[in-house]
C-alpha cells in the first residue's frame, strides 16, 4: 500500500490552492466544504515564501516550473502538497468522493487511474444512495441511547443489523421519515432476531440480487442450500456462520424440520438469519412453507426473491419461454411426485412446458410429455444452468433422453419443451456473452 488513507480535520486551517483554470477553483471550492480558510494565488501572483504557514496546498498550474518550487517550499517546511497530474510531486493524492453526510467514502487507485477512481465513484453512488445520510444520522442517535443504558457491544451490533436489513432506508428514501424513526424505535426495542428467506439465483453468482447480497452481508448465520456456489457465498460478512442444509437425492441431508427448527432457535436467540436457496425460495424451494412456521413461532421474516432456473435455464442457451406468434403460455413444474397424468395434462394445456429436476427420470418424463405432444416436439436439457460448466443438448423430444446421456449431462438439469426451441437457435453461454 503506497498511500496511507487518512481524513483530514481542515476546519478552520489555512490551506493554499495555486492556478487560474476551473480544476483550482473547483479544489478549493471542495476544501471550502470541509471548512478550510482557503487562500487563492494566480500563478503569476507566486513568488518563494507565499506557501508559509499553510497546512495543505493544492498546485493546480500546470506549470513545471512553478510545480518545482512549490514542491521545495513544501518539503522545506513540512505541508502536505499535491501537485495536480505529477504524482512524484505529491505527499497527498486527492482521492473521489462519495459524499453522503455523514458518510464519506473516498477511492483511490494510488494515482494510477483517475478514471477507474471516477467510475467506482459513478458505482457505489448508485449503489450508496441520497438516504444514507439521514439513515447513518439515525443509527448515530440510536448507538448513543444504546450506549447510555450501558447495552452490551453483542446486542449493539445485533440492532444495528436489524436496521440495516430492514425496510428502515426504504422509507428515507421515500422521504417519509417519520414513519423510518418509528419503523426504527420498534425495530430497536426487539429482542428476537430475524429470518431472511433469499433467492441465490440459479447459481451464477453475479445472478443474486442486490438486495440478497446486501442480506448475506449482515448475516449472523446462513443456512445454505447445497447447489449454493462458494463465489456466492463469498457475498457473505467476514463474521458470517455458515452452515450446510441442503437436500440432496439418495444422501443423508437435513430435514425441513431441523432446517426450519434450527432458524427458529437462531432467531429466538436474536441473530440475523438468512436462509440461502438455489432460484426462488417459492418455486419449488419450500418457501411458503418455511414462512408459514417461522411466522407461526413469532418470527419476523423478511423474503428476498431470486431468478428461478425455470426461466434462466433457456435464457442461457438463447431460449425463451414465451414467444411472439410461438408461444404464449407457459408452465413450469417438477419431474418428481404429483398425480398420475400430470405431466400430459400441463403439456397439453401449455405452449411451453419447463420441468425441473429433470436428469434422474428423463426417460420417463420425456415418454409422458411425447403422448401429449408427440415425439417430434422440440426439446431442449440444459445441465447446470448459468454454471461454469453449464452444458447442453437439443433434439426430437423421443431423442432428448439418449442425446443427454451421450453428452454426459449431470444434475441439476432442467428440460424445456416446445415450438419455442427451434423457433430461436440454442447458443450456449459462451456464445451469448461474445455475441
Amino acid at each position: 500500500m503506497r498511500y496511507y488513507p487518512v481524513f483530514l480535520d481542515l476546519s478552520g486551517q489555512p490551506c493554499v490552492v495555486l492556478g487560474d483554470s476551473e480544476l483550482a477553483r473547483e479544489k478549493a471550492a471542495g476544501l471550502r466544504e470541509a471548512g478550510a480558510d482557503v487562500r487563492t494565488v494566480a500563478s503569476a501572483d507566486y513568488r518563494s515564501g507565499t506557501l508559509a504557514g499553510a497546512r495543505l496546498v493544492v498546485d493546480a498550474t500546470d506549470d513545471p516550473a512553478i510545480n518545482h518550487l512549490t514542491w521545495d517550499e513544501c518539503e522545506r517546511a513540512g505541508i502536505l502538497i499535491n501537485v495536480v497530474d505529477r504524482p512524484a510531486q505529491c505527499r497527498f493524492i486527492a482521492p473521489a468522493i462519495v459524499h453522503r453526510d455523514p458518510v464519506v467514502v473516498a477511492i483511490s487507485t494510488s494515482g494510477e487511474s483517475p478514471f477507474l477512481a471516477s467510475a467506482l465513484r459513478g458505482r457505489i453512488e448508485r449503489w450508496l444512495g441520497p438516504e444514507w445520510g439521514p439513515f447513518t444520522a439515525l443509527v448515530g442517535r440510536i448507538r448513543r441511547d444504546l450506549r447510555a443504558r450501558d447495552m452490551s457491544i453483542a446486542d449493539q451490533t445485533r440492532v444495528y443489523r436489524r436496521l440495516l436489513g430492514s425496510d428502515v432506508r426504504t422509507l428515507l428514501r421515500a422521504g417519509r421519515t417519520e414513519q423510518a424513526e418509528q419503523r426504527a424505535a420498534v425495530l430497536k426495542s426487539l429482542r428476537l432476531g430475524r429470518v431472511a428467506l433469499v433467492g441465490a439465483g440459479p447459481g451464477d453468482p453475479d445472478l443474486i440480487t442486490v438486495r440478497g447480497r446486501e442480506m448475506l452481508a449482515d448475516a449472523d448465520y446462513v443456512l445454505h442450500d447445497a447447489l449454493i456456489s462458494a463465489q456466492t457465498l463469498a457475498w457473505c460478512g467476514p463474521h458470517t456462520q455458515l452452515e450446510a442444509v441442503g437436500k440432496r437425492g439418495g444422501e443423508d441431508s437435513t430435514s425441513q424440520d431441523e432446517i426450519t427448527g434450527r432458524m427458529i432457535e437462531l432467531a429466538h436467540a436474536g441473530h440475523f438469519v438468512v436462509r440461502l436457496k438455489g432460484g426462488d425460495p417459492f418455486l419449488f424451494g419450500r418457501g411458503g412453507e418455511e414462512l408459514r412456521d417461522l411466522s407461526e413461532a413469532g418470527v419476523d421474516v423478511i423474503v428476498v426473491p431470486g431468478v428461478t432456473s425455470a426461466l434462466a435455464a433457456g435464457a442461457s442457451i438463447g431460449v425463451p419461454a414465451t414467444l411472439r406468434g410461438v408461444a404464449s403460455s407457459l408452465a413450469i413444474t417438477t419431474a418428481r411426485g404429483g398425480p398420475t397424468g400430470r405431466l400430459r395434462k400441463l403439456a397439453a394445456a401449455s405452449d411451453t412446458l419447463i420441468v425441473l429436476m429433470a436428469r434422474a427420470n428423463l426417460h420417463e418424463t420425456a415418454a409422458e410429455i411425447s403422448e401429449a405432444v408427440g415425439p417430434s416436439m422440440p426439446a431442449a436439457v440444459v445441465s447446470r444452468a448459468t454454471f461454469d460448466d453449464q452444458r447442453s443438448v437439443t433434439g426430437p423430444l423421443a431423442d432428448i433422453a439418449r442425446l443427454a446421456d451421450a453428452a454426459g449431462l449431470s444434475a441439476p438439469a432442467t428440460l424445456i419443451v416446445g415450438e419455442v426451441v427451434k423457433a430461436v437457435s440454442a447458443r450456449s453461454l459462451a456464445d451469448l456473452a461474445t455475441g
